[in-house]
Parts: C-alpha cells; sequence; structure tokens
C-alpha cells in the first residue's frame, strides 16, 4: 500500500477539523461548558477488541472533547500565565510530529541539533543573558528549574570538595536555599526531586512591592557564613508581576558566596521589550535563569528554557555518555544539558516563532499584553463595587469584587469575588481564575496571549460588568 494513502485524506481531514477550531474560538465559550460526567462517558469506551478507519477515530475524538477544551489559546483567555500559538509555531510543531525526531543527540536527529543551537543564540540574545551562557530546551519552567538548580547544586557542593554527581547526597554538606516567600510551587517541587528537600528552603518576607530586598536578605545570609547556598529571584510574580531589585540582591548574595537562579516563567520575557526591559536591569549577573516558551512567546506546549553562566557545572550535572550510543565531538548533543533521553524536537516551534516575529514582533506582543492587562485592570476598578488590588507594570493584575451589604467583612468580600469569578466564566464571554494576595482573594488578570486586541478587552470588561451587576 502505498504510504501516501494512509496518511493524505486522514491529514487533509485533520486540517479541517483544526482550522473549524481555530475559526470558532473567537465566538466560542473561553471556559469549558462539558461536565466531567460528560466527558468521561463520551472518552470512556471500552478498549477496542480490533483496528478501526483512523478517520472515524479522529471524527470521533473531535467530537468527544467538544465543550471539554478551553479556549486558551483565543484572546479572552486571563485565567493563568498561558499563550497561546503563533502561525508559525503552530504550522511547526504539526512538522515536529510527522517528521518524529528523537532530539536527544546530534547523530540521531542533526537538523534538531542544529535548531536548538540557534534558538539558545537567539534566546540568550532576546532576553539579554550572557551570550556565553549555556542553556537546554525542556518541558517547561519547572524542568527548567531541575536543570538550573541541578547545576547549582553540583556547583556550591563541588565549592565544598563534594562530587554529587559521583557520591550522592548521603553525608553532603547541607545546602540552604534562601529566597522570598511568595515563590512559585515549581521551586518546591523542583528541590524536592533533586533530594534537596523542603527543609532547605529558608523563607524570606517581601516587602509591600513583593521584593526580596538586600535588607532581608543580608542578615540571613550572615547568619550561616560557609554553609552551601543557592538563592532564589523572581522575574515576575505570579500574581503583582513583581521583580526582585537584581542590582541590589545579586551583589549581596554573590558577596556571601551563594548561587543565584531567577525564576522567570514569564517575566524574563520583559528583557525582550524596550518598554519593560527595566524591570530586568542587572538580571543578568544571576547564575541561571528559568523560563517557559508556551507562555510569551506563544509556541505550543511544552516547552521550556533553562540558561546557566557556568556551563562547567551545568554540563557535569547532566552529561551522559555511554558505548552505544554515537557521541559527537563536534555539535551539540542536547543530552549532555537536559535531564531527558529521548526527547520531542520542541526546538522547532521555537524556531518557527522567532524566525517569523523577529524580535519586533516579540516585543510587540510583550508590550501588548502589558497593555491590555492595564486597560481590563483600570477599566473595570471604575465600576460598582470593584476594586483594583493591584494595577499591572506588566502583565498581571488583582480585582476584588466587594460584597454591597452593609457591615460585610473581609470574608464577605471574599465570596463576592469568587461569585463574581465564576459567573464570568459560566458566561463564556472571558476565563479568569482566583488566588489569594496578602490574605485576600482576588480574581486574577493575567494576559499572555498574541490574539488578545482591543476589541477582547471591550468585551471582557462588559462581562466583568455584567456580572458584577447582579
Amino acid at each position: 500500500m502505498n504510504p501516501d494513502s494512509r496518511y493524505s485524506p486522514l491529514l487533509q481531514q485533520t486540517v479541517d477539523h483544526a482550522l473549524a477550531y481555530l475559526a470558532a474560538l473567537p465566538q466560542a465559550s473561553v471556559g469549558a461548558t462539558a461536565t466531567l460526567e460528560q466527558l468521561r462517558e463520551r472518552l470512556g469506551r471500552p478498549l477496542p477488541p480490533e483496528p478501526r478507519d483512523p478517520a472515524e477515530v479522529i471524527r470521533q475524538l473531535v467530537g468527544d472533547v467538544a465543550g471539554g477544551l478551553t479556549g486558551s489559546a483565543g484572546g479572552r483567555f486571563f485565567g493563568w500565565v498561558i499563550g497561546g500559538t503563533v502561525p508559525a509555531a503552530l504550522a511547526a510543531d504539526w512538522l515536529t510530529s510527522t517528521w518524529d525526531q528523537n532530539a536527544g543527540m546530534f547523530a540521531v536527529a542533526p537538523a534538531a541539533a542544529v535548531v536548538e543551537e540557534v534558538c539558545g543564540r537567539w534566546l540568550l540574545e532576546l532576553l539579554r543573558l550572557p551570550p556565553t551562557a549555556s542553556f537546554a530546551l525542556v518541558t517547561g519552567c519547572q524542568m527548567a528549574h531541575v536543570t538550573c538548580l541541578a547545576a547549582a547544586r553540583n556547583a556550591v557542593l563541588a565549592a565544598h570538595g563534594w562530587d554529587v554527581e559521583q557520591q550522592g547526597l548521603c553525608g553532603a554538606p547541607r545546602i540552604r536555599v534562601v529566597t522570598g516567600d511568595q515563590r512559585h510551587g515549581t521551586i518546591e517541587r523542583a528541590l524536592r526531586l533533586l533530594g534537596l528537600g523542603r527543609d532547605c528552603l529558608v523563607d524570606i518576607p517581601v516587602d509591600r512591592t513583593g521584593q526580596l530586598n538586600a535588607r532581608a536578605l543580608e542578615p540571613v545570609l550572615a547568619a550561616q557564613p560557609g554553609v552551601p547556598t543557592i538563592v532564589l529571584l523572581q522575574a515576575g510574580d505570579l500574581n503583582t508581576g513583581s521583580f526582585d531589585p537584581f542590582p541590589e540582591v545579586i551583589p549581596v548574595a554573590h558577596q556571601a558566596g551563594a548561587w543565584v537562579h531567577v525564576d522567570g516563567a514569564f517575566g524574563l520575557w520583559a528583557a525582550a521589550s524596550p518598554e519593560h526591559r527595566r524591570f530586568t536591569t542587572g538580571m543578568e549577573q544571576a547564575d541561571s535563569w528559568a523560563t517557559d516558551g508556551h507562555k510569551w512567546l506563544n509556541v505550543p506546549y511544552d516547552c521550556g528554557y533553562a540558561f546557566v553562566a557556568d556551563r562547567a557545572a551545568h554540563h557535569r550535572s547532566m552529561a551522559h555518555h555511554a558505548n552505544y550510543l554515537t557521541h559527537s565531538v563536534l555539535a551539540r548533543d542536547q543530552v549532555d544539558w537536559n535531564p531527558e533521553y529521548s526527547r520531542r524536537a520542541r526546538g522547532f516551534a521555537t524556531y518557527a516563532a522567532i524566525a517569523s516575529l523577529g524580535r519586533e514582533g516579540i516585543a510587540r506582543i510583550v508590550a501588548d499584553c502589558c497593555r491590555h492587562a492595564h486597560a481590563i485592570v483600570t477599566a473595570a476598578a471604575r465600576l460598582p463595587g470593584v476594586e483594583a488590588c493591584h494595577v499591572p507594570h506588566i502583565n498581571q493584575g488583582l480585582l476584588r469584587f466587594l460584597d454591597p451589604k452593609l457591615g460585610a467583612t473581609e470574608a464577605d468580600h471574599d465570596r463576592r469575588t469568587e461569585e463574581v469569578t465564576a459567573r464570568i466564566v459560566a458566561s463564556g464571554e472571558a476565563l479568569f481564575a482566583c488566588t489569594t494576595w496578602r490574605g485576600l482573594r482576588c480574581m486574577r488578570v493575567s494576559v499572555c496571549g498574541w490574539l488578545t486586541q482591543d476589541h477582547d478587552v471591550t468585551r471582557t470588561v462588559q462581562a466583568i460588568k455584567t456580572a458584577a451587576s447582579l
């Protein structure tokens, strides 16, 4: 049988399904409309006993997931920091599955390896990081943290005469990890995966601006001089988008002999925007950085980036050689820089996104998202009974809905905020999620998708007005 006859009709139909979904996205409900019970009933069929027509399988899959997909790729999704997919990245991702390359080593997938080399160089330039830094393309910021902190673990223990890759952690000097108390949960998970445990964390209360300042950091570092230490800083707090004061804090950490890691899941991309890069000033002096591609670069899941200034520590913590593998002495073998062995060639989508957008296009996405977030929060805050707890300086804002009854308590306002947010989501007009900030329940406004336009902002504010008036 001609292979084309197996693929061509099916893939043509699949293109039609994909284009129909994208065409419906602007008017479809942003939130899922199918219930858990409905999805389980549709999808939970018995294991098929025999082969079926692939075209029928895909048709059935498309029908069964209807109503169970969120409109996160569209212009009115603001619940979490989730971007959409720019056209070139989507097309490259389709080709990535078609080419089916195992992007672990140059010998297995030469083009994928070289594409990652170029992506690393482009990303370092876009994010204004040291051009000599090493890098890794991983599944997301969670694994970027694991990669960077593995390098940090290697380096801080090596400075105390301990080879953690050879000797493990049993009997090793104990590492402390110093961070602001508003850190993201992926940090804790990364430390658990690396065997450092929750108890290694030393949380320092951040100031009113959400920043970890030097005055708070200095005495903590001085309390245990000579202890292997990693300091974790933020480029973009998940609730307020706050950036730690890098020029002030990083020298203090380095003077104490600490490794500095920056969690920049989305905020690192502010460096790509001339209008917003002031928030990242001094960030390049850190030792490692983690960010996502599937946020502000708007490439498909899964895609994250890890960067490490100390290439040797990065390589020592990840490299693996075996006699059954064909290692390259000239090209970059990706397996030496990331925790995955067999892996998807996610570099193609990153390459296509950057190549199609260019420096100016990426800067425009960042700036537009920040502008739209500010517009949503400030317009909503002018409505009766709506309070802006944080007006965005980048793309993250907080709104709170106040209970109008006399003598309403903070608990009443919390309940009201949850109720109004739920009404907005149920309307299908926009999707937001709630968070707790300084003990208060707030609706978080997070704008990260390239498709959000002025008319989406207008429509969203009207949805907020309608929900808040009930």
